[in-house]
């Protein structure tokens, strides 16, 4: 027979003290924090008028200020905007000018050299005159006409990226392409050439500035068509040149067009006079110093002073 407990309990009313991790998962919110809810819950315009009113200033401040600028930035553009028009119509007609004159004076530059080589046939005897066009012909100087070739190259159409609007289209035409073009044609026997109807000489020049091609510093345009008059084996040659086989191989590549073609009855204008040059001594004869013997010269001389070394005197 047992005692029983001292404290007056049973021995089955156990007390157990209160766990920390059993408490911190049955109320895991503070007390604090709790009473703040609760009062939340009571009055829920009490504590969150005062805060949202500053946010909602500061909003319609940010908004008022934004709106404000993109009004003064419209409007200062709309103002700039007429006169970026004006300064745009005025350059365009500026440019159209200068091509009516430009046309102009190379129309009258073709009728006055046609009126000097008629004079000049007129001067001159039957085989002088037909000696000179055989010149003229061969330096470029002359119109030609005859049978020869036709080179075409075109840039590839143009293929925009489907999100960027980029043009990521293949190969344009180059300017190097057309020098390769003539060189090889001059190789394979061609007696005269032209691009797009500006005729070659031994002073002529293909160049790029910006986007533009230049044939002697004047702008062509695509398709480009080089024509040349030769002899008949001029195509075979060519089509076994350089700048025909890397000519078709970008064209099967990006798509750029490139063609050959046998033409008759061929005519290629003149070239333009081109600029005389005049050579003139580098530096200029200096005096004999007095009392030099001037016996020594070969020859008489009425100045003095020793020949330049150029042949100017």
């Amino acid at each position: 027979m047992t005692d029983a407990p001292r404290d007056g309990r049973n021995r089955g009313d156990r007390v157990y003290a209160p766990d920390f991790l059993t408490e911190l998962f049955r109320n895991p919110l503070d007390p604090g924090y709790a009473d703040a809810a609760a009062r939340r819950r009571e009055d829920p315009q009490s504590g969150s008028a005062w805060r949202r009113w500053p946010a909602r200033s500061v909003t319609l401040v940010v908004v008022l200020v934004l709106g404000f600028l993109f009004a003064v930035a419209y409007r200062q553009t709309m103002e700039d905007e007429p006169g970026r028009s004006q300064v745009r119509s005025g350059l365009v007609e500026q440019i159209k000018q200068r091509e009516s004159e430009t046309d102009r004076l190379s129309e009258r530059a073709d009728q006055l050299r046609a009126e000097v080589a008629r004079q000049r046939a007129a001067a001159l005897g039957s085989s002088e005159a037909a000696r000179l066009r055989t010149l003229e012909a061969g330096t470029g100087l002359g119109r030609v006409r005859g049978d020869g070739v036709v080179v075409r190259l075109a840039d590839a159409p143009k293929d925009e990226d489907a999100v960027t609007r980029a043009d990521v289209g293949p190969s344009q035409v180059l300017y190097s392409d057309l020098q390769g073009v003539a060189n090889d044609l001059w190789a394979a026997g061609a007696e005269a050439i032209a691009v797009n109807g500006q005729r070659l000489t031994a002073m002529s020049t293909i160049r790029q500035a910006g986007q533009a091609i230049l044939v002697d510093y004047r702008p062509v345009t695509g398709p480009y068509e080089v024509s040349a008059i030769g002899p008949e084996e001029m195509r075979d040659r060519y089509d076994r040149s350089r700048s025909a086989l890397t000519m078709r191989k970008v064209a099967e590549e990006t798509g750029l067009s490139f063609g050959i073609r046998e033409a008759e009855d061929l005519t290629l204008p003149a070239a333009p006079d081109p600029r005389l040059r005049y050579a003139e001594p580098s530096v200029s004869p200096s005096p004999s110093p007095p009392g030099a013997d001037r016996s020594v010269s070969p020859g008489p001389s009425r100045s003095g002073t020793s020949p330049s070394p150029s042949g100017g005197g």
